[in-house]
This record gives structure tokens, C-alpha cells and sequence, in this order.
């Protein structure tokens, strides 16, 4: 067994992990990497892409998938193999992300086409086999939907287990992370390694407080939000507080992507979690509520770019490098009436990360699409959101396999986040950071 990795070993974005084994070339994630994040050039792996026979994903986010289409134009010709919500998600998510090359419409088409040819859905928690004697099985991560951790056990009876992105407990419509038997070898990702988050139990009313302290002045909150996950999460928990309807507020979802992600959500309830089926059989749609709106076209969009507050808009992306939620804090974020609200983690190089550091200094100012302007809005931060399990979450899930692995690979995440999980987790055995 031969492990490379070639995305992700020292960034937070573009994990790509290549397994070799038997002769066999297996690829874990082809993401595309964010801010300041870089990737191996195709041209530089120690195999071609036409050579990989798979290619396993841990879930749908862009970071984790978003090189696909140039594995497929590298000549890939193996299979794609995922769970059922993950391969419903490949094509919306990727046909997004294409919009943004220099590709036509119809070779945008031909490679989606050729996606959903080599794609399989796998059910969680069960044992399926590759060819020359290797098992695998997909368990649930809790991250977004269809977010999975893999096992591989080879036939040299050496195991491994590729960690994907780990969720945390008790995430609305998200079953909890399954527990992963022992393995020799662990890749783990460690993007909250050095910090824990919030009160996860209580962070439902959390937000209520936020967006009613927030919604007092009658000014705008912005929610920079990842289509996928976090825009359903907060819909979700936005319906559990029955803020439009106490503070008779309109609540806007200005994402194309988030929109269409949402509908697909509904399409895959047999995944959701207990409590969220429970909901929707008996009537209550947890992703639906009154004064919720779509912003369906770019008319309505500058509509509510230009309109007067009090409103909560969720707009992409999740990290302000691009979509709509430019627009929205070109036009508010100097206005002292607005609040913005993250939810998730801003990597280094993103403009979410800027807005983060400077807003608390004196005369603290970000450009957005070349243009400056100062930070006036009221900036908050709840990381009870973030989809990715903190530091104790990493640490009681990899305790929880009994025994410790032979070996642990950190990746996804900054050195710091590295270095300090590898110490909280210190035992004898080598954690390579």
C-alpha cells in the first residue's frame, strides 16, 4: 500500500488523496482548492489520470469535487463512486461551478454527461468489494447530506480509513457520525484541530438572540452562506425560532444554487434524521416557513440589494469570494444598521477571512471587487454552525474506535490546527502533520 497526497495535506481546500494497492490506482476526492490554497497540477501526479480505476468521494462540497471535470478532460475513465445524496448532488453543484470556465454550454453538458455515466450510488454501512480483494464501505460523516467517511481494507489485511469532513452532533436534518471500527492507518481532517466551538445544544437560541438584537435598528443581516448545508441548516432553525413571523421580517434566500439545492433536499428525506422526518410527516416542512422567499432572477435580487431593511438575506458564497453576497455587502457593509453574520469557516486569502480580522481595528476596511470600503456593519461570528466537528468532537470520534490507529494523517487544516490536534491526541503511535 502506497499513500500520496496530492490536495489538502497542508490546506484546508482541494483534498485529493490518490491510494495505491494491488495495482490498483484509487483516488479519495478531487477537490478544488480556495484562497490562498494550492493544488498538484494533474501533470505532476505519479499516475495519469487515465490511469485511475476509481475515484471514491467523501461528500459534494466544491473543495472535495470541483476538479472532476479536468479529471475528466485528463483522460479518466474509471468509476465515480459515492453515496445516493451525493451523486444527486454532483451534477447541480458542478454545473454551477462550470458556469465559471471559459467551457462552452455544450461541452459544459458533455462532461456532466459523462459524470453521471461513471457514477454509482452506494448505500451507508454496508460492505461492497473492488476488484483484486479489496472491501470498502461509506459511513455517515455528518457533514452535509450524503457525507460519508470510507474504510478500505486491503488484502494485505491492512486497513484504512479516509475521514472526509466530519460533522457534529445533533445537526438539523443530519444523522450523527457513524463510529468507525479500528483501522492501521487514519487520514483525518483537523480544520477546527486547535479550537472547539460553541454550545452546539443551545446555538438554536443563539441565533435567535443574534438576529433579534440584529433586527432592532431595522437594518439588513447578511448571512454568507454555503448553498449546500448551511443554507438548509439555517432554514431549518430559522423555521424551529419563528423569526419572520415574531419580528415580521422577510427572510430572503438570494441563491440560484441554494434554491436548487433545497429542492433536491426534499427529494432525499429518507436520509434526513429522525426528528426532521418526524416533522415533515406530521405536516410541519422543516425547510419551508412563512415569510420565506426565493430570489429567483437577477431583477429581485437588486430589488433586494437596493430595498430598505429590516430583512435577513442568505446569499452565496460561504466564504465572500464570489455570487451574489458581493452585491449585498458592496451596498450594506459601510451602513452602521447592518449586521453580518458567519456561520462557517473563512479560509486564509478569502475576503470572509478579511472582514473577520479588520473589523475590530480602528478605520478596518476590505476591497471588494476592487473597490474599498470601510467596515461599519456589526460583524458576529457563531461557530455552533460550523459543519465541521471542533477539536473534542475529532478527538472523541477517533477514541470512540477503541483502539487507536497505527498511524494518523492530518490534513485539512492550517499547521496550527495540526499541530494542535496531534499533541490532544498524543500517544505513541507516529501523527503525521
Amino acid at each position: 500500500m502506497h499513500l500520496t497526497h496530492l490536495g489538502g495535506e497542508h490546506t484546508v481546500t482541494g483534498s485529493c488523496h490518490l491510494l495505491q494497492s494491488n495495482g490498483l490506482n484509487i483516488l479519495v476526492d478531487c477537490g478544488m482548492a480556495q484562497g490562498h490554497d494550492a493544488v498538484a497540477p494533474m501533470q505532476s501526479w505519479p499516475v495519469s489520470p487515465k490511469d485511475i480505476d476509481y475515484l471514491f468521494l467523501t461528500h459534494a462540497h466544491i473543495d472535495h469535487i470541483g476538479r472532476i471535470p479536468e479529471l475528466i478532460h485528463n483522460g479518466f475513465k474509471g468509476e465515480i463512486l459515492c453515496t445516493h445524496p451525493t451523486k444527486a448532488l454532483l451534477e447541480p453543484l458542478l454545473s454551477d461551478a462550470l458556469r465559471f470556465t471559459e467551457m462552452s454550454k455544450k461541452a459544459r453538458q458533455h462532461v456532466l454527461d459523462r459524470i453521471d455515466e461513471l457514477s454509482y450510488g452506494f448505500e451507508f454501512n454496508e460492505d461492497f468489494t473492488l476488484k483484486k480483494g479489496i472491501h470498502f464501505k461509506l459511513q455517515r460523516a455528518g457533514h452535509i447530506l450524503g457525507s460519508c467517511f470510507i474504510r478500505f481494507d486491503l488484502s494485505d489485511h491492512r486497513s484504512i480509513v479516509f475521514s472526509g469532513d466530519l460533522g457534529s452532533k445533533d445537526t438539523p436534518i443530519l444523522c450523527d457520525p457513524d463510529m468507525s471500527d479500528p483501522c492501521d492507518l487514519l487520514v483525518l481532517e483537523s480544520t477546527y484541530g486547535d479550537r472547539n466551538h460553541g454550545d452546539r445544544i443551545h446555538r438554536t437560541e443563539c441565533l435567535g438572540h443574534v438576529l433579534k438584537q440584529s433586527l432592532a435598528d431595522h437594518g439588513k443581516v447578511f448571512i454568507p452562506a454555503f448553498a449546500l448545508g448551511r443554507t438548509q441548516e439555517l432554514i431549518y432553525e430559522m423555521d424551529r425560532l419563528d423569526i419572520a413571523a415574531k419580528e415580521n421580517v422577510p427572510v430572503y434566500i438570494d441563491s440560484p444554487l441554494g434554491l436548487e439545492l433545497t429542492r433536491l433536499y426534499h427529494t432525499q428525506a429518507p436520509f434526513w434524521d429522525k426528528e426532521a422526518r418526524e416533522l415533515y410527516a406530521g405536516g410541519d416542512h422543516p425547510l419551508n416557513f412563512e415569510n420565506l422567499y426565493a430570489v429567483r432572477n437577477y431583477e429581485q435580487h437588486q430589488e433586494i440589494v437596493e430595498a430598505e431593511g429590516p430583512m435577513i438575506v442568505l446569499a452565496g458564497s460561504g466564504m465572500c469570494t464570489g455570487g451574489r453576497i458581493l452585491d449585498h455587502l458592496q451596498a450594506g457593509i459601510e451602513d452602521r444598521k447592518n449586521d453580518i453574520l458567519f456561520v462557517g469557516y473563512q479560509a486564509q486569502g478569502t475576503l470572509g477571512r478579511e472582514i473577520q480580522h479588520y473589523a475590530h481595528r480602528s478605520g478596518g476596511y476590505v476591497h471588494i471587487e476592487g473597490e474599498r470600503h470601510n467596515i461599519r456593519a456589526r460583524i458576529h461570528q457563531l461557530t455552533g454552525y460550523s459543519a465541521h466537528a471542533d477539536q473534542q468532537g475529532l478527538v472523541d470520534w477517533v477514541k470512540s474506535m477503541g483502539d487507536m490507529p497505527g498511524e494518523i494523517h492530518l490534513v485539512h487544516g492550517e499547521e496550527g490546527a495540526k499541530r494542535a490536534l496531534g499533541k490532544v491526541l498524543g500517544y505513541e503511535p507516529k501523527v503525521s502533520v
